[in-house]
């Protein structure tokens, strides 16, 4: 009550210069924060205890995402369902609601890229929006000065994604923590930075203007059927990906990638090559986020710096955390909830920011792993079993 008492009991009013006392309004927050202080210590409470019963074994720890997985009754309609749903979605909805799901599908790319990143090799970027606007600009400027179509770019920018990511990996082989974060985040600004201040290569705060659409052998469509198009394609790249990260994630490399997350030093004596882990995970991470800013170059069809700001690159690190590090499906959920629900609440459009704060801070206090978190992998020795049954 008294730290919102400036804001929500005093009122200045400018026209009849007086001031004007609103005590209902602290009567309100006082009613409020006395009602939910108890809400929040019962979900405490209920915190509490869930940790006990797990620590005990008497609930199961295994997400329900992977309990479905395993079970083909429930798991074969509902990714059928998922399927035709995902099929059908630009035909039941508007062209609206395709364009902001395209943007969603983006933003589930990205997402899944810096959790290779981030989520699996445990190193903090906060730069990844740089190689995002290097797969925007190597689309753009190919396509301006050369004509290039999108099919012929797009393994282009996945290539300098990783390109930069790897020139971003070397200076910070050394680096770990908050010192890995400043250091990736100066990166992305500089290439920012390059992106508007280099007019005679990237035409500075102008931009670049009238970027091809994705074509189909030749056919140009008009701007409803492109973003059907576009719609198709990015739901065969998401799929692309999920399998791609999925079997690098249960990989040799991504075994490594965890273990570094969990400990460098034990992981570097255990022979892992700890150089190589971390160039991988870059440059990996980096590929999706350049073919990403390829599609979103031909989506919106003009690009300038200021859609490549330190912003995006936060934004997509709370798709990570908020859908559970190390986790694809939980990076999924993340990146529709996040990208989807401010464009379904444009009606608060005044309180965003303030429900996405609050948001953020009950999954970081009631659900720190995220809204799927990823199950840590334990493997047991059970010993060698002789001829006569004994162990040995």
């Amino acid at each position: 009550m008294f730290l919102t008492f400036p804001i929500m009991v005093i009122r200045v009013n400018t026209v009849e210069n007086v001031v004007e006392w609103r005590w209902n309004n602290m009567l309100m927050i006082g009613v409020g924060s006395f009602l939910l202080s108890f809400v929040w210590r019962y979900f405490l409470k209920q915190q509490e205890a869930g940790k006990k019963k797990a620590e005990s074994g008497e609930i199961d720890t295994i997400p329900l995402t992977r309990r479905i997985s395993k079970e083909p009754k429930i798991f074969v309609p509902a990714l059928i369902a998922i399927s035709v749903f995902a099929l059908v979605f630009p035909f039941i909805f508007s062209l609206y609601q395709t364009n902001i799901m395209v943007t969603g599908l983006i933003y589930v790319m990205l997402g899944l890229g810096l959790n290779i990143v981030v989520g699996l090799a445990g190193l903090l970027d906060l730069g990844y929006v740089a190689f995002y606007a290097v797969g925007a600009y190597a689309y753009a400027l190919l396509n301006y000065h050369y004509g290039l179509g999108f099919w012929a770019v797009l393994p282009i920018a996945a290539f300098l994604g990783a390109l930069f990511g790897i020139i971003l990996g070397f200076p910070v082989l050394r680096l770990r923590g908050d010192y890995l974060a400043i250091v990736t985040l100066g990166f992305g600004e500089i290439i920012r930075l390059i992106l508007e201040n280099w007019n005679e290569f990237s035409f500075g705060p102008s931009g670049i203007a009238n970027i091809s659409r994705p074509g189909f052998f030749g056919i140009h469509f008009s701007v409803q059927n492109a973003t059907i198009y576009l719609y198709y394609i990015m739901i065969g790249l998401v799929i692309f990906t999920i399998f791609v990260v999925n079997r690098l994630q249960d990989s040799r490399i991504g075994r490594a990638w965890i273990a570094l997350r969990e400990d460098e030093v034990a992981c570097q004596a255990m022979g892992i090559d700890r150089r190589a882990t971390k160039l991988n995970a870059f440059a990996l991470g980096a590929t999706w986020a350049g073919m990403a800013g390829a599609i979103f170059a031909a989506k919106t069809t003009f690009i300038n710096p200021a859609s490549f700001t330190i912003w995006e690159s936060i934004n997509i690190l709370c798709i990570v955390v908020l859908g559970g590090m190390g986790s694809i499906t939980g990076v999924i959920i993340g990146a529709l909830v996040l990208i989807l629900l401010p464009e379904y609440l444009r009606a608060f459009s005044e309180y965003r920011m303030l429900i996405f704060g609050a948001m953020l801070v009950l999954m970081m206090v009631f659900r720190p792993g995220g809204i799927i978190s990823d199950v840590r992998r334990k493997y047991k020795f059970e010993g060698l079993q002789n001829n006569n049954g004994n162990m040995r």
